[in-house]
């Protein structure tokens, strides 16, 4: 199925993981699904999530941005989040880790999630400086608010970056799934409508919707990409799953390697996250 027949406005190449170096005229930015990145004071969090594990997963996230940023050449001008829990979360991130030294501001807004999960966004302020941002709620069938991830609208001079997160495939959820396919349909068209010419949508759309051969999770021995961007009124696209080998670890069941995960069940893998960071850069 194809998610978004409207985001065909630029062409899409693949780039190389070892490419450094990229115009002016381009952002380098990162969307990831980090996988339940809650809050260690909450007393409804399991016994075993600990301020020293949250603060590994933090430090885990901010060396993973900087191995990013060496690998290509420079610092991701935004970095698209799902699944965190709340704005303390992002400010640990940002304040105690190697990122306390960079210019990355917090985009963030609790939504009606039942999970108590959000979409984040951080940007540079010396790069791409926030005009204006807002939560998006996704409307059910019967005009109310869905209980789920909001999309996060950031809005810029140069573009609109749309942070998703849509209903799980878990329970025979497609129908919720289309409602968020709609919103973000409508939200673009709104944009583009009010005279915004690029947008980028980025996020976990729990569909495997781009067929690559590759994969930003690995569920019974099969990678899938359900993580990864639409993208409108640029003049080119690039993408890359960044298979780091620090994020993976061998796959005793199937074979190959699958993302590291922080837990699996109460077990403590001290990985970071089920699925693999997407990174794009797009070109103006």
């Amino acid at each position: 199925m194809i998610i978004l027949t409207l985001l065909l406005g630029c062409s899409v190449r693949a780039f190389s993981q070892a490419e450094p170096g990229f115009p002016t005229d381009s952002l380098l930015v990162v969307f990831w699904n980090v996988e339940n990145f809650f809050d260690y004071r909450s007393d409804s969090k399991p016994q075993y999530w600990t301020k020293g594990r949250f603060h590994a997963k933090c430090d885990a996230v901010a060396k993973t941005l900087l191995r990013i940023a060496d690998r290509y050449g420079r610092l991701p001008d935004a970095v698209g989040f799902a699944e965190v829990e709340n704005a303390f979360v992002l400010r640990q991130l940002v304040n105690t880790t190697a990122l306390r030294k960079l210019d990355y501001r917090i985009v963030h807004y609790d939504s009606p999630d039942h999970r108590g999960i959000d979409c984040a966004l951080l940007c540079r302020r010396s790069t791409l400086p926030l005009r204006a941002s807002a939560p998006k709620h996704v409307p059910d069938s019967a005009g109310g608010i869905l209980a789920t991830r909001d999309i996060l609208l950031a809005e810029f001079d140069s573009l609109a970056i749309l942070v998703n997160h849509h209903p799980s495939q878990l329970g025979g959820k497609s129908d919720r799934r289309e409602l968020a396919r709609s919103r973000l349909r409508a939200l673009t068209d709104s944009l583009r409508a009010a005279g915004q010419r690029r947008v980028l949508a980025v996020g976990d759309f729990n569909e495997d919707v781009w067929h690559t051969g590759g994969g930003t999770l690995k569920y019974n021995g099969r990678w899938e990409k359900i993580d990864g961007m639409f993208a409108e009124g640029f003049s080119g696209v690039r993408e890359v799953i960044f298979a780091d080998p620090v994020l993976l670890e061998p796959d005793a069941a199937f074979g190959g390697q699958k993302p590291r995960r922080t837990f699996v069940g109460p077990r403590y893998r001290g990985g970071v996250s089920d699925h693999l960071p997407v990174v794009i850069v797009v070109y103006f």
